[in-house]
């Protein structure tokens, strides 16, 4: 339906001080701090995960060599989608002077709808994660069964859902410092980042900031700041739907990754029949994830 002079009626009046309700700020780019984020020039991407060998045997005096296999663990696929919006105005309200104003207006009003729309898209797999979003392997997002070639498996969230405290925060960076690869072998990991509901970041900085423990008399430091354990500190994401869900990224690389298959792009023509003044805007992408031990997350207690 085209914005026509019956829903800008006030525009047309003297008298009129203020139009309001267009001009809030925005949440910038928060998917940022949680997404890789690459091009893509197909219609969909994939990336697949190696397995590479075990743990190398001892060989006997005189015996022959071992030989190990390697092979295809699982595969990831990305498949972009398209987001598209639009608005017209009438002619009958351009006649009347209305075209700038609400061209103006409500442009903006469009691109923060578009933009709006990709956060919500993006937050929407830590949401899930933890119920109907699965990773590559077949299983949540979130799991303590992540499967592994060698028959073991990883898990990137603890084994009973808790609140975020010290104790939960602390046992996060020792189950990440557990990671295997596919044939078992002991990974290098740590984490980067918290990201958090903003219901959260009071105590996230106690936790990451304070010199001391938070919540005890002791005089004991703080040995997560003192060990630099989250190095990249907290980020607060609005987009989060549970209040007591918590996450850490870690530095595993190809985890979550953001693909740009056409950038927002903006359009306006006439429509011959009605007169009217046609404007859209238009982007494709996908959010998803190639590794999932690139994450760790608890849905709270």
């Amino acid at each position: 339906m085209a914005i026509s002079r019956a829903q800008a009626l006030k525009e047309l009046l003297p008298g009129l001080n203020a139009l309001f309700g267009l001009e809030y700020k925005k949440y910038e780019d928060e998917h940022s701090e949680i997404y890789e984020t690459e091009t893509s020039e197909r219609s969909f991407e994939e990336e697949q995960k190696l397995s590479g060998f075990g743990a190398a045997p001892t060989k006997a005096e005189g015996s022959a060599i071992s030989y190990d296999n390697a092979q295809e663990a699982f595969t990831a696929r990305y498949v972009h989608e398209t987001i598209a919006m639009g608005f017209s105005i009438t002619e009958e309200a351009m006649e009347d002077n209305l075209y700038d104003s609400l061209s103006a207006r409500y442009t903006k009003a469009l691109a923060r709808a578009m933009a709006y729309t990709k956060q919500v898209k993006a937050a929407a797999l830590l949401n899930n994660g933890f119920s109907t979003f699965k990773s590559g392997d077949g299983v949540n997002l979130f799991s303590a069964s992540h499967p592994t070639v060698a028959g073991g498996v990883n898990g990137n969230m603890p084994s009973v859902a808790v609140d975020l405290n010290e104790t939960s925060l602390e046992q996060a960076v020792i189950d990440i410092a557990a990671y295997t690869d596919e044939r078992g072998l002991l990974i290098a990991a740590r984490p980067r980042k918290l990201i958090i509901p903003p219901a959260l970041m009071f105590v996230a900085t106690r936790l990451l900031q304070t010199e001391l423990r938070v919540g005890t008399a002791d005089n004991d430091l703080n040995a997560l700041k003192t060990n630099g354990s989250i190095p990249e500190g907290y980020r607060v994401n609005h987009y989060l739907t549970d209040n007591d869900a918590w996450f850490l990224t870690t530095d595993i690389p190809n985890g979550m990754k953001h693909f740009v298959r056409t950038a927002m792009t903006t359009a306006m023509d006439g429509d011959f029949e009605t007169g009217n003044v046609r404007y859209k805007a238009r982007e494709r992408y996908s959010f998803g994830c190639s590794d999932p031990l690139g994450i760790y997350g608890s849905a709270g207690a």
